[in-house]
Parts: C-alpha cells; structure tokens; sequence
C-alpha cells in the first residue's frame, strides 16, 4: 500500500502554529496548486485547489516557521489522512490534510527566505530539519569533479 501525496504551490497565508500541551510544536500551511491549461479554442484556464497542510514533524515545523511566508512556493510531500470533527452546532464535518510526519515527510522552500527564487537550487528539509542541497538543474558533465570508479 502507498499513501504519499506531492505538491508544490504557494502559501494563501502566513503559516499558523500551536504547541500541544507536551510542548510540542505543530504548524498548520494552506497551499494554493494551481492548474494552467489551454481548451479546445485556446483560450486559457485555470483551476486552483487548496490543500491543507499539517506539520507535525517540529524541524519542519521550526523551517517553516522561520521562513515561510504568504505567497511563500514550497513543494510538500507527506501522507493524505482525513479526519472526522463536530461543528458547533454537533454536525459531523471531514477534513482531509497533508501529513508531514515521520522520515520520507518532505518541505521544500522554492523561494529564498525573502521569497527570492533561489538559484536554480532547492533546498531539501527531512524530519530533523537538517538539509542538503542539490546541484543546479542545467550542470554540465564537465562541471563535475566525480572521478568515474571504472
């Protein structure tokens, strides 16, 4: 069985935060995907959905708190759950979410932390908040320095 969900889009707001009584931090991120197409008379379309985030993994959580913003282009990778809540008035109400939670949890900022496309690079964040960076997209073969072993 497989429950992984990616997707990169920008953030409709600020990213909210809250500590569980534990003291542990969980941040919540509403991200705007959205999808550019052209119909049957060339006319462009698009359809924006909002997917809603949660972070329960605290490295993400502390990244995302120091560098995330509004408008913010991050690309999420984490498990779809969906959970079953009470309106005031005691209806049942459904929330499906992103789970960022666990080793193969992934926040990627697209941005810089001023919200400045970094340079053709992305910056990978794993549970521990630790990252590694990547080379740049459009690297040469020359560029590299790796020895070939055979």
């Amino acid at each position: 069985m497989l429950n992984q969900c990616q997707f990169i889009g920008h953030l409709g707001a600020d990213p909210e935060f809250r500590s569980t009584q534990a003291g542990k931090k969980i941040g919540n991120l509403r991200l705007a995907v959205t999808e550019k197409w052209r119909d049957q008379q060339g006319e462009r379309r698009e359809k924006t959905e909002w997917v809603s985030v949660v972070i329960f993994s605290e490295g993400l959580a502390g990244v995302a708190e120091r560098f995330l913003r509004k408008g913010s282009k991050v690309f999420v990778s984490g498990k779809m759950a969906t959970r079953k809540w009470q309106d005031q008035s005691g209806n049942d109400r459904y929330s499906t979410e992103i789970i960022l939670q666990g080793f193969d949890a992934k926040l990627v900022m697209l941005d810089g932390a001023s919200g400045q496309q970094q340079d053709d690079r992305l910056t990978h964040r794993n549970q521990d908040g630790f990252g590694r960076r990547e080379s740049p997209r459009n690297q040469s073969p020359a560029d590299l320095d790796d020895e070939v072993p055979f």
